[in-house]
């Protein structure tokens, strides 16, 4: 089968397309043919071993030394389910499913064999594939951190969410207003007919404005790009407020329980995918690119098809 694979650590040119084995699921596991996958922060943080300081070192440890111990990178797919093993009882040949295979990467290849208990659920039945690959990393990732910070613990929150244009950021735009939650939005300039779409309450130019400067105060502050530091935010936080980043140690964990509830705001019309460029697979090192430049809003899409 086809398949892109990390040769080493380094830019965008150091992935190939070639031929590996195609696996055979195990009783319990399902065989995916992955129509759609994406290009996602976490795919270039490792492609490239972008991280800093000591954090280098324990991604090679965690990672592989020289290069990716799992060699194709992808962390989300959506698909069809192609064979089941004699065990599994959730999933039939010609089922629609979504699923994150995280830190296990292996979802920029035609097929992957997944055990059924895996972060793996049907796909939104009113999502197209490429659609249904974007909401995932950036919908989990944010509902992990969100729910961290207790957006679900009681309504009209005030929600400041910095870096709302990238797939992140778009996802927890949404998410908060699920939660009835006013967001202000900071973004370049170029974001601003997104936020204004996925219905952000208040957007600030970062470039125009200094967020950190407000009166206003907010039960969270998001940090969606990794860029800015709780010192910075002190002063906008109420008494028993969150601040939050993904730029930290924590990783979001990643369930299946995510994916349904995505799943279910999809259907419902309550969150979007947010697609900026959609490539082939044979396309593979501009996607990378692309997603390294910094210019992306919401999703790069890979048809593995």
């Amino acid at each position: 089968m086809k398949a892109v694979v990390c040769t080493i650590y380094g830019p965008p040119n150091v992935l190939r397309i070639t031929e590996i084995p195609k696996p055979e699921p195990k009783g319990n596991e399902v065989l995916v043919r992955i129509i759609a996958t994406a290009v996602n922060s976490g795919d270039v943080r490792v492609r490239g071993l972008a991280v800093k300081g000591f954090l280098k070192l324990v991604m090679r440890f965690v990672l592989g030394f020289n290069k990716p111990r799992n060699p194709v990178l992808g962390t989300v797919l959506s698909g069809t389910v192609e064979q089941v093993g004699d065990d599994v009882t959730d999933f039939n040949p010609g089922d629609e499913v979504i699923a994150s295979t995280a830190m296990k990467f292996g979802c920029y290849a035609q097929y992957i064999a997944m055990p059924e208990n895996a972060v793996i659920t049907h796909k939104p039945k009113t999502a197209s594939f490429e659609e249904s690959a974007a909401i995932i990393f950036g919908g989990m990732t944010a509902i992990y951190f969100l729910e961290k910070a207790g957006i679900t613990s009681k309504p009209n929150q005030k929600v400041l969410i910095y870096g709302a244009t990238g797939s992140v950021g778009c996802a927890a735009v949404e998410i908060a207003k699920h939660h009835k939650a006013s967001v202000t939005a900071v973004c370049g300039e170029k974001g601003i007919e997104l936020t204004q779409k996925l219905g952000a309450d208040t957007i600030l130019i970062y470039t125009q404005t200094d967020f950190s400067k407000l009166t206003d105060k907010f039960d969270i502050v998001f940090d969606a790009v990794g860029k800015i530091t709780k010192k910075q935010c002190n002063n906008l936080l109420e008494k028993n407020g969150h601040f939050i980043t993904v730029g930290a140690l924590d990783v979001a964990k990643e369930t299946k329980a995510q994916l349904e509830q995505l799943k279910q705001l999809f259907d419902s019309g309550e969150i979007h995918a947010c697609i900026d460029r959609t490539y082939a697979v044979d396309d593979i090192v501009e996607a990378h690119h692309y997603v390294d430049s910094g210019r992306k809003k919401g999703n790069v899409v890979i048809k593995m098809i």
